[in-house]
């Protein structure tokens, strides 16, 4: 696929291009984002115009090893990922990639490998990768995958250039929904709740989003310091999981976000579909407050992210949103 293909991130994009044009890529790069926003493509589209042999700067599309690319089975191409029992990239996988890159190329000019997600590996692999980013064999291409670049050690994180890809517009999603087939009533529902990430989007089921959206819209109207247990009771609702307290972030973020445009005057919000809600959040704190907790739960996820336990976390961010409330 060209680099064309990959929507929202011009910015990015045309540094890649640059730094094809000049022979000069890194060596080792570090892809930062939600997963879905077009990581994983942008990652193999500058794999396929290192390997296109029809263009300098971008992939062809057609030739072979282009085809090869989209079709999955390049075979200088190596995608590194936990086994589907196990939850970490085991030391003896990076091992294994590590030996595969050190071979000669089958027809590329050089070996590429995909590390997705780069939080997953633990610390014997991290450890023993080091070397190979700082040095990759054969002039290999070695790319990780991350949602959180802080997650992963500072070592691996210095040895990489850091690109960090910004969630996807609304306007994009809803785009890429409309390309993927999906009604526009079903799109203008999920897009909102999707985080920028069009995967999420994909995977939403929009009849039970509904009532979710609803149901935590209702806690969040109730939620008082003067009623603890409302707060606690909250918690103990919404933290069943980890995916669904993610889920549950995602969807504050939204809402806050949206809340803190109208408190700056803005008209402009993306859950348009429940705007006398969002208004309501706006008006019961002021924008600074909103502002504060916009960032804290922004802090929240971050902490689940990193395992921090889930029913903890709601519990410290739905007393700081009551005791914010004006």
């Amino acid at each position: 696929m060209p680099f064309a293909d990959i929507l929202g991130h011009d910015r990015i994009i045309e540094v890649l291009k640059r730094s094809l044009r000049s022979g000069k890529t890194a060596h080792s790069y570090l892809f930062e984002g939600v997963s879905g926003c077009g990581r994983r493509k942008t990652a193999l589209t500058l794999i396929q115009a290192l390997f296109c042999k029809s263009s300098t700067d971008d992939a062809c599309g057609v030739c072979p090893s282009c085809r090869k690319i989209d079709s999955g089975n390049h075979p200088d191409i190596h995608l590194l990922s936990p086994l589907p029992d196990k939850r970490d990239i085991s030391i003896e996988q990076l091992r294994e990639m590590q030996r595969e890159l050190s071979l000669r190329p089958y027809e590329a000019p050089r070996k590429a490998c995909i590390i997705d997600p780069a939080e997953r590996l633990n610390a014997n692999s991290a450890n023993s990768l080091l070397k190979t980013l700082e040095e990759p064999p054969g002039n290999a291409l070695i790319i990780l995958l991350t949602e959180n670049a802080e997650m992963l050690l500072s070592t691996v994180r210095s040895r990489c250039q850091l690109i960090r890809f910004a969630p996807l517009s609304l306007e994009h999603i809803l785009l890429l929904l409309e390309r993927s087939g999906v009604s526009q009533e079903a799109a203008t529902l999920v897009a909102p709740m999707s985080g920028g990430s069009l995967q999420k989007a994909l995977e939403l089921d929009n009849e039970s989003l509904v009532a979710r959206r609803e149901n935590v819209l209702a806690k969040m109207e109730k939620l008082s310091i003067n009623q603890i247990a409302t707060i606690f009771d909250a918690a103990e609702e919404f933290s069943g999981n980890r995916d669904a307290t993610l889920e549950l972030l995602d969807m504050l973020l939204s809402f806050f976000r949206d809340a803190v445009h109208l408190g700056a005057g803005s008209g402009e919000i993306v859950n348009r579909s429940v705007r006398p809600a969002i208004e309501s959040i706006a008006s019961r704190r002021s924008l600074p407050h909103n502002l504060r907790l916009l960032e804290q739960i922004y802090e929240t996820r971050r902490a689940v992210q990193r395992n921090a336990n889930p029913k903890l976390a709601l519990d410290q961010l739905f007393m700081t949103m009551s005791e914010a409330t004006a």
